[in-house]
């Protein structure tokens, strides 16, 4: 192990050396960077999500399953800027590894977050698809979640890691849904 040091040869760009500028600081910042771009990317590319358009009258519809271990909020997004949805309803059932809902301060102008650390059943999920300020789909989504007592968890759904299955329906309708961040309350709703 205690081996020779070989001095190695630090890039250049334009001339100048990069050794000033890769330093301890900037290699954090950029594995800070890159990790969650590499995780990323390895989830997409092993996406296990099926789909399938069963119907085409009036607005196309979507049925989705989802497959153990997806996140569910990236995953419906993710399909919706795919597919260029900008106005649905959405409707799931299924199960969660865990989750995470949250609770609209309307004073605070943000979510309390209520995590559910254990595997719930989805007993409804409910919201809509429009489009949002950045010109992506923007999910609405409500979640009421059954834990193994019996008892319930609900509110807006941020985040939830499929357990066995979600079973996902999208229709589409014929007009566009626009979503706009309204400041006097601190959320983006939908404007008609």
């Amino acid at each position: 192990m205690g081996g020779k040091r070989v001095p190695i040869e630090i890039p250049r760009f334009r001339g100048r050396s990069l050794g000033a500028f890769w330093n301890r600081d900037t290699r954090r910042a950029f594995i800070g960077w890159i990790i969650p771009v590499v995780k990323a990317g390895a989830r997409h590319a092993r996406r296990l999500m099926k789909s399938k358009l069963v119907s085409e009258d009036g607005g196309r519809t979507f049925v989705l399953i989802l497959d153990q271990g997806e996140e569910a909020f990236a995953a419906v997004t993710a399909f919706a800027n795919e597919r260029a949805i900008t106005a649905a309803s959405v409707v799931a059932i299924g199960a969660f590894e865990s989750a995470k809902v949250g609770w609209f301060d309307l004073a605070a102008r943000r979510y309390s977050p209520i995590s559910v650390d254990e595997q719930c059943e989805v007993l409804s999920l409910l919201g809509d698809i429009a489009q949002g300020d950045d010109g992506k789909a923007s999910l609405h989504l409500h979640a009421v979640l059954g834990l193994r007592d019996g008892s319930v968890r609900g509110g807006h759904l941020l985040a939830g890691n499929d357990r066995a299955t979600l079973e996902v329906t999208i229709v589409e309708t014929a007009s566009k849904l626009r979503r706009r961040k309204r400041a006097d309350l601190g959320i983006a709703l939908i404007d008609i």
